[in-house]
């Protein structure tokens, strides 16, 4: 047998024993080790992802690591026993972006492992093996876990062309504002800037590689600094505030999930100073690849983010601590 976490509805959940999933042809059969949380995670929960990204009943969990236990037909034997996590895009590999390498821009229709796939919160899942992106043998799984949010920063870092010497900011020092400044940190930059109310995170980002931490209110003296600002927090004001960071034909990212009623960003400010501005929702396999490889070289470290480690029975607690406020709280698993 095998459990598996069941959101019936919005704010409804139960924990069930199904039958081992059997994968198919082309698929791969994982147990899962560790399963992270996010705020995604929390607003399928609460009923607040948007109409089209999101499938109920459902089980959740995008954000994984584990072991291959079993393939399906068609699929290399040699998988089995090996440490792995996976793309969450199910991209269809057809269409004219997924040929271009752009597999989460697919044009194939929304699909994505947690949201309208089952996903890892649960003792298995099966997955297609060629989403695969096999780990070391020795590799750390609880860390791995955080591989997917890893994969989005490298999106925004590759968007973000950072060369060594030039002076970066990340706006925000949540999972995804640390990740950058470790993967930003490798390019040898002259100045990283952490801009952040949260003293503690603020702190920790030095230990990962900034050169300065800020509060917002003190960051504004430092506008039109920056050759490239990373924007992360997706709180109201952060997109046009990382706009006024960067200097004239700066380069700016933006990385957070934006709700209704954010700032827009100022159209005469982006026009006169020449701005290039890149989004990034997802992350493609290319992205992936540079993550997984960054993680087994050492250069990408995700495990000082995580604060709490729950079983999947308690799932409840664990949600609740997701946007609780607790701003001891960081990132949040569910282990296998």
């Amino acid at each position: 047998m095998s459990r598996a976490l069941v959101v019936e509805r919005p704010g409804a959940h139960r924990l069930i024993e199904r039958d081992e999933p059997e994968p198919g042809p082309g698929e791969v059969l994982v147990r899962v080790a560790a399963a992270g949380i996010c705020m995604s995670d929390r607003e399928l929960y609460d009923g607040h992802r948007a109409e089209g990204y999101v499938r109920y009943p459902l089980i959740p969990g995008h954000e994984w690591s584990g072991t291959v236990e079993a393939v399906g037909p068609g699929v290399d034997p040699a998988l089995v026993g090996r440490r792995t996590v996976a793309e969450g895009f199910r991209a269809c590999g057809m269409c004219e972006r997924c040929r271009c390498g752009e597999t989460s821009l697919c044009s194939g229709g929304y699909a994505e492992t947690g949201f309208t796939e089952p996903g890892a919160f649960a003792d298995h899942l099966t997955v297609p093996a060629r989403l695969l992106h096999l780990l070391g043998d020795d590799a750390d799984l609880r860390a791995a876990a955080l591989l997917e949010p890893a994969a989005v920063v490298a999106a925004a870092v590759r968007a973000g062309r950072p060369r060594p010497g030039e002076r970066i900011a990340v706006v925000g020092a949540g999972t995804l504002g640390l990740l950058a400044v470790q993967l930003l940190a490798a390019s040898s930059p002259a100045e990283l800037t952490v801009v952040d109310p949260r003293g503690a995170r603020g702190e920790q980002a030095l230990g990962f590689g900034a050169s300065r931490s800020v509060e917002p209110a003190g960051a504004r003296e430092l506008n039109g600094r920056f050759d490239l600002v990373v924007e992360t927090a997706g709180a109201p004001p952060t997109a046009a505030s990382a706009c006024l960071l960067a200097r004239r034909g700066g380069r700016v990212v933006l990385t957070g999930m934006f709700a209704a009623g954010a700032v827009g960003i100022d159209p005469v400010h982006l026009s006169v100073s020449q701005l290039e501005v890149r989004s990034v929702f997802g992350a493609p396999s290319s992205a992936w690849c540079e993550a997984v490889r960054a993680f087994g070289l050492g250069l990408l470290d995700p495990s000082p983010l995580i604060t709490h480690e729950l079983p999947l029975e308690r799932f409840a607690d664990a949600v609740a601590l997701v946007g609780g406020g607790d701003p001891k709280t960081g990132k949040v698993l569910l282990r296998l």
